[in-house]
């Protein structure tokens, strides 16, 4: 009797347990691809739940779209592109949604074309055809890019696209070049058919600029009345990350098993390639990940005020917060 009863209570202990896991909406800036396997391998290698955390993942539309998501309370967190928070902050002064963890500590912002269309380098693309989403997080920084490198824009014809057809377009030779996350364009044409070869990457940040990428944005509102929420769930995105760069393939299985129809190679490949290129760099290895470098930021908004008119005083303050960052980042190697 004794052994039933304690039984019965440890059941019902691990039930309430279960039961009060705290639920977190997680809204990303775009499908299911490589880049996002990390969080689902947070899911299912038990690091939310571990700091008794649920989280659901909903896909994005692009780099601007979790930001309102965020800012209204549909969302406690989000991923997006912190140029674009920048923006809507200063237009929306007071708006409750900062960000709080740097992810892409050299943003994947590219303008990606073909050799065969001529286009090679920064300097074939004046009197060239540049497909760019208007939603789309390199695009919005194209402008500041132009600037550091001396592009006439007046000397481009800007092909307003959407976001399914923009690689399709660029391999049917229909535009000249495209705007959009290097990882993702590059291999989207590749599994067009067109050859490696004859794809160029202008990686931006190779090319003047200062910027930072996607980051983890948190509503403000929620997070201050839940700081060891945000603090528990950073630290469980974090594992997740360390899990993805230890074994891609595992976390890439996380990933098909919400996304079936992906090419698992392929995004396997999209995953590396962000991680190596965007993630995983000499700042963040040496500093831990999720913080910035304060100095490099004010060159940021420097950058963006060259071809962005702030409304309010500009102040790195009042677009990310390190408060719920431990003070060494975190080790991801």
């Amino acid at each position: 009797m004794f052994h039933r009863i304690v039984a019965s209570v440890a059941a019902f202990f691990i039930a309430g347990l279960a039961f009060a896991q705290t639920e977190v909406p997680f809204a990303l800036d775009w499908k299911f691809e490589g880049p996002s396997a990390p969080y689902f391998a947070a899911i299912d290698n038990g690091h939310f739940a571990d700091v008794g955390l649920s989280v659901e993942i909903s896909a994005g539309k692009g780099s601007l779209d979790a930001i309102p998501k965020v800012a209204t309370g549909g969302f406690p967190v989000g991923f997006a592109d912190i140029n674009s928070l920048i923006k809507f902050l200063d237009q929306n002064p007071g708006a409750p949604v900062t960000a709080v963890m740097m992810i892409y500590d050299k943003p994947p912002f590219a303008v990606v074309g073909r050799k065969s269309l001529g286009v090679s380098g920064v300097d074939d693309l004046e009197g060239k055809v540049l497909g760019a989403p208007p939603p789309d997080g390199a695009w919005a920084q194209f402008p500041a890019f132009a600037s550091a490198n001396g592009i006439d824009s007046s000397k481009i014809t800007v092909e307003k696209v959407g976001f399914p057809t923009r690689e399709p377009m660029l391999a049917e030779g229909k535009v000249d070049a495209i705007t959009g996350f290097s990882f993702s364009s590059f291999l989207n044409l590749v599994r067009l058919g067109v050859p490696e070869n004859d794809i160029s990457v202008i990686l931006m940040a190779d090319h003047g600029l200062e910027l930072y990428g996607n980051a983890i944005i948190v509503n403000t509102e929620f997070a201050a009345a839940n700081s060891a929420v945000i603090k528990s769930f950073l630290a469980a995105v974090a594992q997740g990350w360390k899990d993805a760069i230890a074994d891609p393939e595992t976390a890439i299985a996380s990933l098909i098993e919400r996304n079936p129809a992906a090419d698992a190679a392929l995004e396997k490949r999209r995953l590396q390639l962000s991680i190596e290129a965007n993630v995983a760099t000499d700042y963040v290895l040496a500093n831990g990940m999720g913080r910035i470098d304060n100095e490099r930021m004010n060159r940021a908004i420097r950058q963006l005020a060259e071809t962005y008119e702030f409304q309010n005083d500009a102040n790195a303050s009042l677009y990310f917060t390190d408060k719920y960052l431990p003070d060494a980042g975190f080790a991801i190697k």
